[in-house]
């Protein structure tokens, strides 16, 4: 009985370790330089101007992306799931099939930036700025929640949130 409790436990410290943060893949991107499929859970990139890089595939999971400058930059499948994008610019970057489940997109810019196939259930896009953005839906937004200064493409509306 030991040894089966022993090897459970090994089991799931090694299964909540690969799903930890990797610092060094922090760090690459902190230094603005792209890392496709990069487990970037938590991490910490407000304030930073990270243009033109390369987060495809990659957790960003819970990650502080406020008030950063991260314009061109390709998030494409990405896991951006209860991530903070609280006043972020995002022109031209793209979005598409990136999880936003629970995210914080409040205030944020994402002039010409494509949100194809993006998962908006539960997101916050209250004061966002989303009126040249391309691919979104009235499906998308029938999941997410906003304001009265968010800002859609024409046609498109928001519930607003509780």
């Amino acid at each position: 009985m030991k040894r089966i409790l022993a090897a459970i436990a090994i089991f799931l410290f090694a299964s909540s370790a690969a799903l930890a943060q990797d610092a060094a893949q922090i760090a690459r991107v902190q230094a603005g330089q792209s890392c496709t499929g990069c487990n970037l859970f938590q991490a910490e990139l407000g304030y930073l101007d990270l243009p033109g890089i390369d987060l495809s595939g990659s957790r960003l999971r819970q990650a502080n992306l406020a008030l950063s400058t991260m314009n061109r930059t390709k998030f494409d499948n990405a896991n951006m799931s209860v991530a903070n994008l609280f006043g972020a610019r995002f022109t031209s970057a793209s979005f598409r099939n990136v999880d936003f489940t629970d995210a914080i997109l409040v205030g944020a810019y994402f002039g010409s930036a494509n949100l194809s196939g993006a998962r908006l259930d539960g997101t916050n896009i209250s004061g966002a700025e989303m009126t040249t953005a391309t691919g979104l839906t009235q499906t998308q937004l029938n999941t997410a929640c906003g304001d009265a200064s968010t800002q859609l493409p024409a046609g498109l509306r928001v519930a607003s949130c509780r």
